[in-house]
């Protein structure tokens, strides 16, 4: 209906007000039926209800003054008083600081600096409130350098390998920053930096992880609100139908130093079942604990996971939770979700029952202890140990006829003095402990996946897909280098794999040909849906034996519980329509945390060997580019680089395909996995790069033909230290 006078100035306000996103005169006037001349005028009163503040306006549009659209593209600035995560709009063309919106919901986790699209709402009392539909791009690694004052001068050394450089400033722009401390950043075109943050003091060899913490944006300190909500928690009984198992005779198994215990063990023989055995793992319930739209919810959700560097631990979790009411301590009630399984004497699983219990260890031991006992030492639990390992010994002949891919790479570990400073460098010995919990484990995992299958229940799978083709090429002309040659166009299996490392073992390749069939797998992550576990050859596989430090095993709990009928605190309908975002969110973390843990032992590793340059080191080559070579110390496993200007007087070729470097005139040849004795040359415990010359060169294979010069060759070296190569340790 047309109004002969045009909207009155309420109308207009209400119909503002109620729109999604801003309106312009257009809309409005066909909203009333305003039309002819009536426009002008229309026109004109929005003019002075804009001039007098009532509306916001930003070109040919109009709205609320402050409103921001339904739907709005946030960068992620902080957080508020409670702790929420709170975002600002990245286009504001109006007079005034920019509006603040807090973060809520269950959608993907963003973390500072996140740029995202979010659906925008108001409280009652007037707050914007974002719920993030998608998170469009993570912020890459922050620029952090290191304040150091070279006598009166100062100066900025970076703390990643990509940026060499050091930068001096002014004193006079820094006479108020203290020396050793951490900064970030920006550097211009002309390589000229500005500080633009002041993170902290980062001291000693203590504050190594720190580094690696700011790199990479790891949240480390818990918002009040969680510390509140973990504080009041209260330990977990039989209430809720709960089955009471406090007299089964659980053990704990884990490294001497774990805080956290969130599994346990027990089996005995299946009296039903001739050699058959029964097989019940008992997990920390955390999801009694950490409910659905909590506080330490969304807090775990941010972190994903739990990140371990050699001198601390950032927990997903509060450690009242962790390292208390969910830690299944030795001789105390603990909540636990369990799983019984019954094999049969030939290893394959008949069924499995999940539970909801309350459980007590009878008690903790680390690897080292429950190997001795298993070995023949006295003990009064010695029944239990030797019951594990009687089904241990049912359960690898079940692996054994599964084939999953056996990838033996030495894990070494960084022991400290109590001042933070490396001691050694040590590759603890695998026992029969550690692969007696990781196959229970495994079998837990799978039952777990298995059950959500058969009840439809939506949850997160562990999905490792078959190598790329791209890879399988890239692993195939590597091979050859050794004689070993990869069939093309046959469908991949963990024992084609196998079959390549056997026929290595023993050899002087045999480690770097584990590390290169790593490299050739896929990426795990975290996905609704199913594409199985190529390295474990396993149909189905979902995580659920670690909740208290992954968030992934945190949703399979919840989807058992719903899917079992255990409880009330199951999977919610709006945490299976966001487990795809979930999926991609927290696989993110997993790998920021791996990069953080990498860069904190490549930097430890560099400190310790700053005072050892011109000492010559024996490795092997690991890596060649046509900027040089990658080395890595047999000893400490320290990661270096030799650039290719200081390999020999004459050119160089990068022969690609054989993934070396040989001399033009004379036919020497720097080979992957060749042996070398180098020297030391540089340490920079800062960004944790090591430059190392060649002293001795022994190659492990005899000489190949001599490699014709392409006729245009590529630069003979390269300006700036290439990134010393990832980690070789994936997870399962």
């Amino acid at each position: 209906m047309t109004k002969p006078d045009g909207p009155t100035r309420d109308e207009i306000l209400r119909f503002v007000a109620e729109s999604p996103g801003r309106v312009g005169k257009r809309e409005i006037a066909r909203a009333f039926g305003v039309k002819g001349g009536a426009r002008i005028e229309l026109k004109n009163l929005l003019a002075e209800m804009a001039d007098e503040g009532l509306l916001a306006k930003s070109g040919k549009h109009v709205g609320t003054p402050g409103q921001l659209p339904r739907v709005t593209l946030l960068a992620v600035t902080g957080r508020n008083d409670d702790g929420e995560l709170v975002a600002e709009p990245t286009q504001w063309d109006e007079d005034g600081p920019k509006p603040r919106v807090t973060l809520v919901g269950k959608g993907p986790a963003p973390g500072m600096g996140d740029r995202l699209l979010a659906r925008i709402s108001q409280d009652t009392d007037g707050r914007h409130l974002g719920r993030v539909i998608k998170v469009l791009e993570r912020r890459p690694a922050a620029t952090l350098a290191v304040l150091e004052r070279i006598g009166d001068r100062p100066q900025l050394t970076p703390i990643t390998k990509k940026e060499r450089d050091i930068f001096f400033v002014d004193p006079a722009e820094v006479k108020d920053i203290a020396s050793n401390t951490l900064v970030k950043i920006e550097v211009d075109r002309r390589r000229s930096a500005r500080i633009v943050e002041v993170v902290g003091p980062v001291g000693s060899e203590q504050a190594v992880s720190l580094l690696a913490i700011h790199a990479h944006g790891i949240p480390d300190q818990f918002p009040d609100r969680v510390l509140a909500e973990a504080a009041a928690a209260k330990p977990a009984g039989l209430e809720g139908g709960r089955e009471d198992w406090r007299h089964i005779p659980f053990v704990t198994i884990d490294p001497p130093d774990a805080k956290d215990h969130d599994d346990a063990v027990y089996a005995e023989p299946d009296p039903h079942n001739e050699g058959g055995v029964i097989v019940t793992v008992a997990i920390a319930d955390v999801a009694h604990y950490v409910t659905y739209g909590s506080a330490m919810d969304s807090e775990a959700r941010l972190r994903g996971n739990s990140t371990y560097f050699p001198d601390r631990v950032v927990p997903m979790l509060p450690e009242r939770i962790s390292n208390d009411l969910c830690s299944l301590r030795e001789g105390e009630a603990r909540a636990s979700m369990a799983v019984r399984m019954v094999f049969s004497a030939d290893g394959r699983k008949h069924r499995h029952t999940f539970h909801r219990v309350l459980m007590r260890s009878a008690r903790r031991l680390a690897y080292q202890e429950a190997q001795a006992i298993a070995d023949g030492a006295e003990s009064d639990i010695a029944p239990l140990i030797q019951n594990l390992w009687a089904a241990y010994e049912v359960l690898k002949r079940g692996r054994d006829a599964r084939e999953p891919m056996e990838i033996d790479l030495p894990e070494r570990k960084i022991l400290l003095t109590s001042e933070g400073e490396v001691a050694r460098v040590v590759v603890p010995q695998r026992l029969d402990a550690h692969k007696l919990i990781e196959e229970f484990m495994i079998q837990a995992n799978v039952s777990a996946s298995e059950t959500c299958e058969t009840a439809r229940m939506a949850h997160l799978y562990r999905v490792h897909d078959a190598p790329g083709l791209e890879k399988l090429d890239a692993l195939r002309e590597f091979l050859l280098t050794l004689d070993i040659r990869l069939a093309r166009g046959t469908r991949m299996r963990p024992s084609h794999f196998n079959d390549i490392l056997t026929r290595v073992e023993g050899t002087p390749n045999a480690q770097l040909v584990n590390e290169v069939v790593l490299r050739s797998q896929s990426q795990a992550e975290y996905a609704p849906d199913n594409l199985g576990h190529f390295g474990l050859n396993l149909r189905r596989y979902a995580h659920f034996t670690s909740p208290i430090r992954r968030y992934a095993d945190l949703i399979v709990h919840r989807a058992l519980i719903r899917a079992e009928g255990l409880g009330s605190d199951g999977l919610s309908d709006e945490e299976i329509e966001e487990l795809p975002a979930i999926g991609e969110a927290i696989s993110a973390t997993e790998r920021r945390s791996m990069l953080a843990e990498r860069d904190t032992i490549d930097r430890l590793i560099a400190g310790w060997l700053a005072e050892k340059i011109g000492t010559v080191f024996e490795g092997r080559i690991t890596g060649v580019t046509r900027a040089g070579l990658f080395v890595k110390l047999d000893d400490s496993g320290g990661d270096g680089f030799i650039p290719i200007s200081t390999l020999s007087a004459e050119y160089m070729i990068h022969d690609e395909n054989a993934h070396a470097l040989v001399g033009e005139t004379s036919g020497v040849t720097f080979r992957l996995g060749d042996t070398v004795h180098v020297r030391l040359v540089e340490a920079a415990p800062l960004s944790g790069a090591l430059r190392f010359e060649i002293v001795e060169h022994e190659a492990t294979a005899e000489p190949r033909r001599r490699t014709r010069r392409p006729s245009r060759p590529g630069p003979r070296r390269t300006g700036g230290r290439p990134k010393l190569p990832p980690s070789k340790r994936g997870r399962r």
